[in-house]
Formats: structure tokens, C-alpha cells, sequence
């Protein structure tokens, strides 16, 4: 193979000058150039296609086919009419002699990645119909196509299509990265939104389980841009955290789970412990299922209780702000409700206490939290709290809210059922 006995840098400069000149015959043909970085204009498309033009290529391969670097030009161009989405063309190359698996000399993809990288899905369908391995990884990041395709919003018609003609959908490469993985890791909520590439991966059965060698989960991505909120522009925060609930609600739709160990790598711990500025996706975990303490080994691994109760006291030891306060121990106890929602008896850390030593401002509020708690823990649920647990198990999944307000219920039990004081009955 060419790549294989070139040497490095001066044997690429010298075998690219070798064979350049029937690449640019070949384009010329087509009444192209080399179009470098640059989407192919409607009309020079069309005239590519002229049915005339694939009579004068025919005749160019003809005639060159006996030149020392006809494959090596022939194959480099089919590069080149991938990246362009030129399908007859690419047809003409192929039939005379072009290489499917011949790798670009600087990057070394194929033309089916190319044509991904391009989001050029007929070329796609095309090049995996004449043989091209739909799995193959190229050979600096070992990226598959379905990779590839993945990473990118405007690459969703590739993913679609790569997806219908078979490509293995939870194939990883050398880090142990699924496509599903590589989508959650190239979006940043911000200007690349992959919702409707993961979305389309886990509809195609793609496993949320899947862990890299690292160690990264689905979630571990999501958990690195809410990292990315902290001290960030306001509206990038905001964009960040919609992206975020909904590549959430799209895992959870499909069977991942926020709460496993180790805590790091729990979504629903670091949501717990930073419940100030995370709780509207708090709330939704919450309202989803999730388990407020470690899901592999209970309450005495971390429990939601004990995080809820330490970040309150320490963030009540640093602000007497009444405005701050107020809408914090809002947010606790509403956390507190929907954890305690969650099922018909509490569970709570061994010897569960808390420290209130160190808090030096509205120690009376969380010591009367902390009783309601400890007395439903101590004492046999009340019908009310039953009546609550049930009705919001029943009326599962989230979001209940609307199911609630439907509710033939005065509208003092609906607040109840709801946990959430600022939402509005008004027009129920």
C-alpha cells in the first residue's frame, strides 16, 4: 500500500506531486478544481453530474489507466468526489479501478469517513454498498464512522444512515468510547447541542452502561458541564443546564442511573451537594426515581439527608442575607420532601445527626427540618404521607405536575402532592 513504503514528510511531499497531476486531470473532467475546505456550489454540482462530463472521465481513465500512479490518483480523487457528495462520480472511480480502503496521506481516513465528516449520506450508502467496512476506525484516533457521525449536529443524516445499513452501534474504540460516549463528549451545551444525535443512539439501542477505560459514564460529560456553569456567563449557564436536563431526561428514558458509585461519578450527588444551583435538575432526578443515596450500597455510602443538611449549614455559616437565606432553606426543604416522598418509610444514615456548631445563622429553621424528619422516620407514616407516596408513584413518569393539577382535589392537596411552593394553581 502506498502509505506503507512512503517515507515520512518528504516521501509524502514526493508521492503527492507523483500522482497530483491525474487528480487534477480527473477533477478538471468534472469541471471542478480541488475544492479545499469548500461546499460544493448547486451549479458546479450540477455540471459535475453532466451526463457528458462522465464521458470525457471514462476516456481520462482510459487513457491513463497504464500510468505508474494511476491507482494512488484515482484513489486520492475518490477523496476528494466523497467529500464533494458526488455519487456518479465516485461510481465512475470506483468501476475503474479506485481504491475503497485507500487512506488520505495526512489524516488517514477513508473516503466513507470523509463522506460522514462531510455529512455527505447517499456517498455513505454508496461507499458501504461497494464494500467499505461501515465499522472501520481510522488509524491516529481510531475513530468509526458512527463516531464520526456522532460528534456533530450536523451530522445526524449520516448517523441515521449509517445506523440503517448496520453499522455496530456499541462498538468502542481504543479509550473504550461508544458513539454514544463520543456524542455526550463533543457536546458543550452551548454551540454544539448533540440532543438529537444521543437521542436517535439510545432509540437505536445504544448502552447506557457503557463505561470507558477512564472509567467514564453518560454521565461523567454532563457532570464536567455543570462543572462549566460555576462562575460562567448567565446565559451560557442557562443554555448549559437545558442541555444538560434534557441529555438526562433522554438517559434516564432509557435505563441509565444517576446514583451509582463512586459518588464523583454520581449525577444525583453532585446535584445534592451543589443543590443551590443545580436543583431544578435536583428536583427532576428526584421526581424521576433516582435514588437519593448510593444506589449499590444504601444510606452509609452518602445519603441525599446527610448532604442536604451539611451544605445548609455550611452555606448558612457564610451569609446572613435574608434573601439568600430564604430561597436556600426553600430549596432544602422542598429537596427534603421529594426525598421523603420517595417512599413510604424513610431511610436514613445510621446514628443520622447533624452539626449545628458551626452554623451561625438560622439554626432554629434546620433544627425543626431536621425534627420533621427524624419524627417520620421514628413514628408509623401517616395516612396523609402514604396517600402522597402513592399518588405520585401512580401517577409517574415526570413530569406529574400536570397530572396533578388534573386532579379532582381542592387545591390545598394538590400543593401538597406537587412539593413545590411556587407552583401555581391558579388557573386549575
Amino acid at each position: 500500500m502506498i502509505i506503507e513504503r512512503m517515507p515520512f514528510l518528504h516521501g509524502f511531499r514526493r508521492i503527492i506531486f507523483e500522482y497530483q497531476p491525474l487528480v487534477d486531470a480527473i477533477l478538471e473532467s468534472l469541471g471542478l478544481q480541488d475544492p479545499e475546505n469548500q461546499e460544493l456550489p448547486e451549479s458546479s454540482r450540477s455540471a459535475s453530474e453532466d451526463h457528458s462530463k462522465f464521458l470525457v472521465l471514462q476516456k481520462l481513465l482510459e487513457s491513463e489507466s497504464r500510468s505508474a500512479f494511476y491507482q494512488e490518483g484515482v484513489s486520492y480523487t475518490l477523496l476528494k468526489v466523497s467529500e464533494l457528495g458526488l455519487v456518479r462520480a465516485a461510481e465512475v472511480l470506483l468501476h475503474n479501478g479506485a481504491d475503497i480502503t485507500f487512506e488520505d496521506p495526512v489524516t488517514y481516513y477513508t473516503a466513507l469517513h470523509i463522506a460522514v465528516l462531510r455529512n455527505q449520506p447517499d456517498m455513505v450508502e454508496l461507499l458501504v454498498q461497494r464494500g467499505a467496512d461501515i465499522n472501520r476506525r481510522d488509524r491516529i484516533h481510531e475513530s468509526s464512522p458512527l463516531d464520526l457521525a456522532s460528534e456533530e449536529p450536523e451530522r445526524l443524516p449520516c448517523l441515521r444512515r449509517l445506523l440503517e445499513l448496520g453499522a455496530n452501534i456499541n462498538a468502542a474504540d481504543k479509550h473504550g468510547k461508544t458513539a454514544l460516549l463520543h456524542a455526550l463528549a463533543s457536546s458543550d451545551g452551548v454551540q454544539i447541542h448533540n440532543i438529537e444525535n444521543i437521542r436517535l443512539l439510545l432509540e437505536g439501542g445504544a448502552d447506557v452502561k457503557a463505561t470507558t477505560k477512564d472509567g467514564d459514564t453518560v454521565f461523567t460529560f454532563i457532570i464536567f458541564l455543570l462543572g462549566e456553569t460555576v462562575g460562567s456567563d448567565a446565559e451560557e449557564a442557562k443554555m448549559i443546564h437545558r442541555f444538560c436536563f434534557q441529555a438526562t431526561r433522554l438517559l434516564m428514558a432509557h435505563g441509565a442511573n444517576p446514583s451509582e458509585c463512586p459518588p464523583y461519578e454520581s449525577l444525583t450527588h453532585l446535584c445534592l451537594k451543589s443543590f443551590r444551583l443545580h436543583f431544578p435538575l435536583l428536583r427532576f432526578l428526584l421526581e424521576s426515581g433516582a435514588s437519593h443515596s448510593c444506589s449499590l450500597h444504601g444510606p452509609t455510602c452518602w445519603s441525599g439527608f446527610d448532604i442536604i443538611f451539611e451544605r445548609l449549614c455550611s452555606h448558612l455559616s457564610e451569609s446572613e442575607d435574608d434573601s439568600f437565606s430564604i430561597d436556600l432553606l426553600q430549596k432544602a426543604e422542598t429537596a427534603l420532601e421529594l426525598m421523603m416522598a420517595s417512599g413510604p418509610v424513610v431511610k436514613l444514615p445510621s446514628n443520622f445527626q447533624i452539626d449545628l456548631s458551626h452554623c451561625r445563622y438560622h439554626q432554629d429553621k434546620i433544627q425543626a427540618l431536621f425534627g420533621k424528619l427524624k419524627q417520620l422516620e421514628n413514628s408509623p407514616p401517616t395516612l396523609k404521607h402514604l396517600c402522597r407516596v402513592y399518588l405520585r408513584q401512580f401517577l409517574q413518569p415526570w413530569p406529574v405536575d400536570v397530572k396533578v393539577k388534573a386532579l379532582p382535589l381542592p387545591n390545598r392537596l394538590k400543593r401538597y402532592l406537587l412539593i413545590d411552593p411556587s407552583a401555581s394553581l391558579e388557573q386549575v
